[in-house]
């Protein structure tokens, strides 16, 4: 059986124009834009490129935000996006009339794409935002710098005990899950995930069974440091974030309980990707040489590549991939590289045939010409029968015994393929259907010509739940074994 899965379920994901939109309207980029263009030769800049202090009152009043300490919190935030992004630029530091260095400002190259680019090119204007906001999300917290600051007002960065590698490598990881949780099968889906969950998943082990004092404490405190990062990732639009309800708190500065089985548990925070944010974390996880998939990433390949390459999808995944592909041919010629597709005797042939006629399904009536062409290939003939009969079409040929038995082995050993060791419930219904339907299953099925039969007929032994057809099923696949020489 084929083991080639990809890394990740694929993403479904809107538009280039339908995320660039999202971007343009993400608080923290909207405001660094509004920034850029509120920006000219009289703006003071420090020797790091920063507003300096007696200008945020007049940067916060640009965004139409109050002239206070939050208000100039939120502008100098914004002002470090658009130098970042290259909004604005600041030319070399050099001393200024005041006395001080600063360097002239001027609009970068990058504020024309906001109106005059492409989605692609407003999208990488975004990537850049966000990695400016990470980089806010995993500084050391303005409290923990005040307490490290020394009677000689020095900066003591060894007594945070911060590493910049160690947290922007947890939110990293943190990221990673919440994007798993979002497009698994069976996942969080649109809905938010708890905060204590979240945590969770990075802490706990996962062969532990109840968790000790002391990881309780530690999920407890990744919580609450992932409650202040959420809270600098929500306005460049990568998450939708409902915040730690602070009425939990004890008192101040200290950590929330554990969550109880009759909390609610949405007062400890809920956190969701927004599908900007489903967009720049799968970016940034393809830069890091992830294997993530996205649907619509094979509708320009050829059949064998897709039929390979939704081989492992999820079910509604695939028919999405595929419906994606089959919308950019004409339905006759589709239909047959789909078929040609799906010869074969390697391990993944009988997958990727089931694939295919998956595939056919989406076509419809269109595809009758090719299938027919098949009736009569040893591999597809079944294939092709079973497609035809399922749409009444008149003047099907009846098969012979052994494409019936062939048809038989390669379905299971299809389905046996995509279950990966998994649910086997619905495998095991089709075992015990078909055994029930032919009289002698195994008296023939251990002839069938198909590379797969041995295992099989060892997987039906396992599966169906009579002891004495189980035993026949392992009698059956020591035969085929000693007749192949496998």
């Amino acid at each position: 059986m084929s083991s080639d899965r990809p890394t990740l379920p694929p993403v479904r994901l809107p538009s280039d124009a339908e995320l660039a939109r999202d971007a343009l309207v993400a608080p923290l980029l909207a405001r660094a834009v509004r920034l850029a263009r509120w920006a000219g030769p009289d703006t003071r800049v420090d020797a790091d490129g920063e507003l300096v202090e007696e200008q945020l009152p007049s940067a916060a009043e640009a965004l139409g935000l109050a002239q206070d300490d939050d208000g100039a919190a939120y502008a100098g935030e914004a002002w470090r996006v658009a130098v970042d992004t290259g909004l604005v630029v600041v030319e070399e530091p050099q001393e200024d009339e005041h006395g001080g260095e600063g360097g002239a400002v001027e609009p970068g190259g990058q504020l024309a794409l906001v109106t005059g680019g492409a989605p692609q090119d407003v999208l990488a204007l975004w990537l850049d935002a966000l990695e400016t906001a990470l980089a806010d999300a995993t500084a050391p917290l303005f409290d923990d710098l005040a307490d490290a600051i020394g009677e000689d007002g020095d900066l003591d960065l060894e007594s945070l005990d911060w590493d910049p590698q160690r947290e922007a490598e947890f939110l990293d990881g943190v990221l990673a899950n919440l994007y798993l949780l979002t497009v698994a099968e069976g996942g969080a889906g649109a809905a938010p995930v708890p905060l204590p969950a979240l945590a969770a998943s990075m802490i706990v082990p996962d062969d532990m069974g109840e968790p000790t004092d002391d990881v309780l404490e530690q999920v407890s405190e990744a919580m609450m440091r992932l409650d202040d990062q959420f809270r600098v990732l929500e306005p460049v639009g990568l998450v939708a974030y409902q915040p730690v309800d602070e009425a939990l708190m004890a008192e101040e500065d200290e950590d929330p309980a554990p969550v109880g089985d009759d909390e609610d548990v949405s007062r400890y925070g809920m956190v969701k990707l927004t599908p900007l944010g489903l967009y720049g974390v799968r970016a940034r996880m393809l830069e890091a040489g992830m294997d993530v998939p996205a649907v619509g990433d094979l509708a320009d390949k050829g059949a064998d590549t897709l039929l390979d390459g939704v081989a492992h999808y999820p079910e509604a995944s695939a028919r999405a991939e595929t419906q994606e592909w089959l919308a950019r041919r004409e339905a006759v010629p589709a239909a047959r590289e789909l078929l040609a597709a799906a010869k074969g005797t390697d391990a993944g042939s009988p997958l990727r045939r089931l694939r295919c006629q998956q595939a056919l399904s989406l076509v419809g009536a269109e595809a009758e010409e090719a299938v027919r062409e098949v009736l009569g290939d040893a591999e597809l003939g079944g294939l092709a029968r079973v497609w035809l009969a399922e749409r009444g079409a008149a003047d099907v040929p009846a098969p012979p015994e052994s494409m019936i038995f062939w048809l038989a082995i390669d379905t299971i050993a299809a389905q046996l393929d995509a279950a990966g060791g998994g649910d086997l419930e619905e495998l095991q219904e089709l075992v015990e259907g078909l055994t029930s339907q032919h009289s002698g299953f195994f008296d023939a099925a251990w002839r069938v010509e198909h590379p797969a039969t041995p295992e099989v007929l060892e997987a039906m032994g396992r599966l169906h739940r009579d002891k004495h057809v189980a035993k026949e099923a392992r009698k059956a696949a020591f035969k085929s074994r000693s007749r192949t020489g496998a």
